[in-house]
């Protein structure tokens, strides 16, 4: 039976153009250095490929969470840190201040010591980003109000936070609050009129009222070493799981690469041999296309 000469032209454009299509592909595979760069060249690696694209996106918002409360970490750190400074003079202050050095050099103390003051209440009411670090959740408004005499100075501190801290997820299954709670605030607030006794005790130049100041003052500094050790652990955490996330992200790309990296001696080897499957059927084609009814009655 002879196969008429349109089916076997059809059947010979229908095979160029598929070897042309496949030499396409591999000639794009070969120069990106990737297999799959559309939907239809491999639907399920698509689709592993955009979870683990997602994946990745969660990760990175995790990473930004974390940088956040890294950073109101530090913040509050550093404040703390401030806080203890202050602590140190005035506790240098209450060991002169309860030598015998007279009364005119307490008075001087005294007035060192409400400088102090300003300092102590402006460092607690510290902020970062427009947000005040040591009001819990309430980061609007300052957190340690003070009530003040005639002449302006500062006669009492007021913690007027919340107790605990907005937290931040920076994990799928963990969560930090990076800000101090309300226990440690009112021990700001504590430490701050303890040196408002220690300043009037000065001010009276009254030795023994100056040492009766100095076990609130040695607790006060206590709490702000146990604060400090605190927040540095919360770092460290915080520091951890960073490194955390940036080698999953690290192991997620691999994992995209994997499926979507072409081996490049693998398309070359493909690639050729569909150049050679072209170049054949072309040749084939041709013969078969030039024969006509003649050739069978001869």
């Amino acid at each position: 039976m002879r196969i008429p000469n349109y089916t076997v032209s059809q059947t010979l454009v229908s095979r160029l153009q598929s070897l042309t299509a496949r030499q396409a592909q591999l000639n794009q595979q070969a120069t990106t250095g990737q297999r799959v760069t559309n939907p239809s060249d491999d639907p399920q690696a698509m689709g592993r490929v955009l979870n683990v694209q997602a994946e990745k996106q969660q990760i990175q918002q995790f990473v930004r969470n974390n940088g956040r409360a890294l950073n109101i970490s530090q913040s509050s750190f550093a404040a703390v840190e401030q806080l203890k400074k202050t602590s140190d003079r005035v506790g240098e202050l209450s060991v002169l201040g309860s030598s015998t050095v007279g009364a005119d050099a307490m008075r001087a103390y005294s007035t060192e010591v409400n400088g102090l003051l300003e300092q102590a209440l402006q460092i607690a009411n510290t902020k970062y980003t427009g947000e005040h670090v040591f009001a819990g959740t309430a980061t609007a408004t300052p957190p340690f109000t003070a009530t003040r005499d005639t002449a302006g100075r500062i006669t009492g501190v007021t913690y007027t936070g919340t107790a605990t801290g907005p937290e931040i997820r920076i994990s799928e299954g963990g969560k930090v609050s990076p800000f101090t709670d309300g226990t440690q605030n009112q021990k700001f607030a504590d430490f701050i009129n303890h040196v408002v006794t220690l300043r009037d005790a000065l001010a009276s130049g009254v030795v023994g009222n100056v040492l009766n100041t100095r076990a609130t003052l040695d607790q006060s500094e206590d709490d702000l070493v146990v604060t400090i050790a605190d927040i540095g652990a919360k770092q460290t955490r915080l520091e951890i799981d960073r490194a955390q996330n940036s080698s999953r992200f690290a192991e997620l790309e691999k994992l995209v690469g994997t499926e979507t990296d072409a081996d490049l001696s693998q398309v070359l080897v493909e690639l050729k041999q569909t150049q050679t499957a072209y170049q054949a059927a072309l040749q084939t084609g041709s013969q078969a296309l030039s024969m006509s009814l003649l050739d069978y009655l001869r």
